[in-house]
């Protein structure tokens, strides 16, 4: 960071000496008004820039005390800063309300996927009904909805594959897009089914 004054430079001996003075202590203020700030370089800036305002405006003691006072003003201007984001509201960043539009949003998706979902599952027979509300809803696996319903594996399988188009073309029909075509292996058999070892 480079001192640059701004107005009257002043051709006085002592406005000269305390820019200089000043600016040879700037590199130091910045490092520990930095450090004071968890490192953040701009409003570090911000607050070096701040003490050299005042120290223009304010200083009048001899120039072997000048290092203690910069670093003292900048010390509680980084405290009163401080103190004064703890009186006023929370800051939020811009984006903050996009991410609570997006929970909101997301979450009235989801009910209305589930009205959809539940009304196309009227539309199903109850056999259907049955297999897909013991290994989804219950998530149970394959062989336990077999043990539960008694029947086959085999038949369970097969009516999970039935009932899943049926369930893709009801939802096709109230409008909604299927996520999987009809070619893939239903989820139901890929993460629910256990080898009978």
């Amino acid at each position: 960071m480079s001192l640059n004054v701004i107005g009257p430079t002043g051709t006085e001996e002592r406005e000269q000496a305390l820019i200089a003075k000043c600016t040879e202590h700037v590199p130091a203020l910045l490092a520990y008004v930095c450090r004071l700030l968890g490192g953040d370089r701009h409003k570090a800036e911000d607050i070096v820039q701040e003490t050299l305002l005042r120290c223009w405006c304010k200083y009048r003691s001899g120039e072997d005390m000048l290092r203690p006072w910069l670093f003292t003003v900048a010390r509680n201007l980084v405290i009163d800063g401080h103190r004064k984001k703890l009186v006023r509201p929370q800051e939020v960043d811009g984006a903050a309300w996009l991410d609570l539009e997006a929970c909101e949003l997301d979450h009235i998706e989801r009910m209305l996927s589930a009205v959809v979902v539940s009304e196309a599952l009227k539309a199903l027979s109850p056999l259907h009904q049955g297999v897909l509300h013991q290994t989804y809803y219950l998530g149970k696996t394959v062989e336990e909805t077999a043990e539960t319903l008694g029947i086959p594996v085999g038949t369970v399988k097969s009516r999970i594959f039935y009932a899943l188009r049926a369930l893709r073309l009801a939802l096709q029909e109230r409008g909604a897009t299927p996520v999987r075509s009809d070619t893939e292996t239903p989820q139901i058999l890929r993460h629910r089914s256990r080898s009978a070892a």
